[in-house]
């Protein structure tokens, strides 16, 4: 055989080994994939022949369910609560992709999870056809409602905010709620044209309603922070305590600078000396800034971030249990300056005040927050309590998991001592949190976002019964502008008081 016709051979095999290989891959690989592609009809068709099981709040509630139609779909994805817990369950389309728990416990729901395969082996003996198992939420009824509305009706006009509300005890998530909302009823109907239509106009809406900012999004915190910048001070020198006097006044202006000065909200809180207690308790920017200088210093100030999950990976995402998604990191940004990153005093100042390049989430808030109400431990959020299969026995349960300890016991009780100052005291910029029958801690933020804009709002807090946790809360208002802190206080108050109601506890 000559030489050209050998290579014309050569050729001929190696595509019919590509080929080969391409159908292989395509038959066994992606065989699954392709099965189970929600744009695949016969799927669509055959999952809408049953039931999707429910999805159900913290009192049995169902927030997500299934109702029998008429037309060539059987059943339709429903949302009785609509726009109230959009973000916590996300949606199930027809022709588009689902979000949230919608998305990660979808083969649950419709009964094809591996933790179901004893009831469909069952089927096969029955002939009965396997039905969805049900999603049950950690989401308290009480805390999810109240702060759904005291959010949208905010006595400072913002259209933008969030609020997340934690079990310190656990990492449950209580509350769960993104303004400005939407009806997922919208995106789920049956008329794909409609569907598409309202997905577009939600996606091109200026407010973007579809983005959950109480997980999703970061924020400069303000003086919300100054929680962990006092974190980071009190577990660098164990001699200083909540009581301890230390350096104040009207201006702080860091060492080897010539015009850059960080001054306090108001003239008159901050003398020369005050205690770190009431340092927290009024807000003083002047010695927050030095002590982030000139006791803490940066390297310190973001391990003690690091240490809360700032700049982390998303490690909140738990994908492989199925439990949360869409999570993002907190950070604290660069503090250095120049081509040999030396470290910036002006820097470190204004980022131990929550300002500069430092960005956190509503949920990093609350976990900060219940960190400190549960004695230094941090508990991993979670917001499926659990997996019910149809005949209403458990497939499956989340335990709590500790994270980590950012600080210790001896740290938490003395930031304890000093949230409870801000929301107690007389002077305190938290008043507007608090709860008769519960100690309520906690630290306001007012956050600079850049010049012609209003200040956000910030306010992290806790409340305890009996020295013990009972929840966290972190609400968010954007642009709030003046008294914006205040406000989210108040509402942060009222969430607390709903779910302690709920739970009988006075």
């Amino acid at each position: 055989m000559n030489a050209p016709l050998r290579r014309v051979g050569v050729v001929v095999l190696v595509l019919f080994a590509m080929l080969f290989v391409n159908l292989n891959y395509r038959q066994v690989v992606k065989a699954d994939d392709y099965r189970t592609h929600p744009r695949n009809g016969r799927v669509q068709a055959s999952e809408y022949e049953r039931a999707r099981g429910k999805i159900v709040n913290a009192q049995g509630i169902a927030v997500a369910d299934a109702q029998e139609t008429s037309d060539s779909l059987k059943f339709l994805r429903t949302y009785p609560l609509k726009d109230q817990y959009a973000h916590v369950i996300g949606f199930k389309p027809v022709n588009l992709g689902a979000t949230s728990q919608e998305k990660l416990n979808n083969d649950f729901l419709t009964g094809t999870s591996d933790k179901q395969a004893a009831d469909r082996i069952a089927g096969l003996f029955t002939g009965k056809e396997p039905a969805g198992g049900n999603v049950l939420l950690t989401i308290s009824k009480a805390a999810q409602e109240t702060a759904y509305t005291q959010l949208g009706t905010n006595k400072k006009g913002a259209k933008v905010g969030a609020v997340v509300a934690l079990d310190p005890a656990t990492g449950a998530v209580l509350a769960e709620v993104s303004m400005p909302s939407f009806d997922p009823n919208l995106l789920s109907t049956h008329d794909t044209n409609a569907a598409f239509a309202n997905y577009n106009k939600l996606d091109k809406d200026p407010t973007k309603p579809m983005l959950n900012r109480a997980v999703s999004e970061v924020y400069p915190p303000g003086s919300t922070f100054k929680v962990i910048t006092s974190a980071a001070a009190l577990s660098a020198d164990s001699s200083l305590t909540p009581d301890s006097l230390v350096d104040g006044g009207e201006f702080y202006q860091p060492p080897q600078t010539s015009t850059f000065r960080i001054k306090n909200a108001h003239e008159g809180i901050c003398p020369d000396k005050i205690t770190l207690k009431q340092a927290l308790t009024v807000s003083c920017n002047t010695v927050y800034a030095r002590m982030g200088v000139e006791r803490i210093g940066a390297d310190k100030l973001k391990s003690m971030a690091q240490a809360f999950g700032f700049e982390s990976e998303p490690r909140y995402i738990e994908d492989q249990d199925r439990n949360y998604c869409g999570i993002v990191a907190s950070h604290t940004g660069p503090m250095t300056a120049g081509s040999d990153n030396r470290v910036d005093p002006p820097a470190v100042a204004q980022s131990s005040i929550g300002q500069r390049e430092v960005k956190m989430s509503p949920l990093q808030g609350a976990m900060i927050a219940a960190t400190v109400a549960n004695g230094g431990r941090e508990m991993r959020p979670y917001v499926v309590d659990r997996l019910q299969n149809a005949d209403l026995s458990n497939a499956d349960r989340t335990e709590p998991k500790e994270l980590g300890r950012p600080i210790s016991r001896d740290v938490a009780v003395k930031l304890q001592d000093m949230m409870l100052s801000v929301v107690t005291s007389r002077d305190g910029t938290g008043r507007n949190a608090n709860i008769s029958g519960l100690q309520v801690g906690g630290k306001t933020g007012t956050a600079e976002n850049g010049e012609g804009t209003e200040d956000h709002g910030w306010f992290i807090g806790f409340a305890l019964k009996d020295g013990k946790p009972i929840i966290s809360v972190a609400v968010f208002l954007e642009h709030a502008g003046q008294g914006g802190s205040g406000e989210a206080a108040r509402i942060a108050g009222q969430v607390m008081k709903a779910y302690a109601d709920e739970k009988g506890i006075r």
